[in-house]
């Protein structure tokens, strides 16, 4: 699983999920992606969920890119526990997806096995997403220009 090595804060507050990506929107390394249409934590088993299902039906031919990483520390307190004694301990890790974020990148492949494969991820995922084309998302950029 996905993790960061070393935290300086164990245990941040909860933020809130408005607004569009600013970075990370943009079709860099590869020439296909997979965009989060939807605002959502997208936890470190659920990317390696996708990331199995993409590698597998490409049978590890070509790239794959993964774009976010869990760096959220999400916390959780024991069942039946009373209320106060302080925040609960960290259980799991979460990305911040926002809408318009490339969150994985594919490249060495037909656009056909890019588009099942990334199709195969999105069902891992619990929101919706897009498939986009490298070239697509320039000529994408220019027209909102």
């Amino acid at each position: 699983m996905l993790m960061p090595k070393r935290v300086k804060f164990r245990r941040v507050q909860r933020g809130r999920l408005k607004g569009k990506a600013t970075s990370g929107n943009t079709v860099t390394n590869g020439s296909y992606g997979l965009v989060a249409l939807e605002p959502a934590w997208i936890t470190s088993a659920q990317i390696e969920a996708a990331r199995i299902a993409m590698t597998r039906y490409i049978k590890r031919g070509g790239n794959v890119w993964i774009k976010i990483f869990p760096d959220k520390p999400i916390t959780e307190k024991p069942a039946e526990t009373r209320m106060g004694s302080g925040k609960g301990a960290v259980e799991y890790w979460v990305a911040v997806v926002r809408p318009g974020r490339v969150m994985f990148e594919m490249d060495g492949v037909t656009e056909a096995e890019a588009k099942e494969a990334m199709r195969l991820a999105s069902h891992k995922l619990p929101i919706k997403c897009k498939f986009i084309a490298k070239e697509t998302a320039a000529a994408n950029e220019e027209v909102t220009e």
